[in-house]
């Protein structure tokens, strides 16, 4: 069986926001990501049409307190790995502009140690910083396209 999990990188003009990974979780614990999280079987009828965007949604709020209701999400891509604890997983990301008065924190402490601001190339040149996030950096800002001027 395989998990799913949907992630989203959110842009404020040239500044991405990342997560610290919590070091106790399973999969990549204390490494830097975007919010994201797995579809749940119980996401409820109001999802069924669009449960990808709907966990997006979910786990942006659940993890850094940020309600993306109304908020554009942009497909960057979808990826296939074995997780550290040895689950196929199929990754979906998505890439949206975070509103300015959005606030993020962590809002999931035992998920999220930290949130971080970067732009892209403080993000690639970041020691110990996973290639996967650095992908997602580069395939959400090429969803989004550039970024907005100051």
């Amino acid at each position: 069986m395989y998990v799913v999990n949907v992630c989203v990188a959110l842009r404020r003009r040239d500044q991405w926001l990342l997560i610290v990974r919590h070091p106790d979780l399973g999969h990549a614990g204390g490494t830097l990501a975007v919010p994201g999280g797995k579809v749940e079987a119980a996401a409820g009828p109001s999802d069924s049409d669009d449960v990808l965007e709907a966990t997006a949604r979910r786990e942006t709020a659940e993890e850094v307190g940020v309600d993306l209701t109304g908020v554009p999400l942009h497909y960057a891509e979808s990826t296939f790995f074995v997780s550290d604890t040895g689950n196929p997983v199929v990754n979906v990301l998505f890439a949206a502009h975070l509103p300015e008065n959005a606030a993020p924190h962590p809002a999931a402490p035992a998920e999220v140690s930290e949130v971080l601001w970067r732009t892209q190339p403080e993000v690639e040149a970041t020691a110990g910083c996973p290639p996967w996030t650095v992908q997602n950096i580069r395939r959400a800002a090429a969803a989004l396209g550039p970024a907005q001027p100051l």
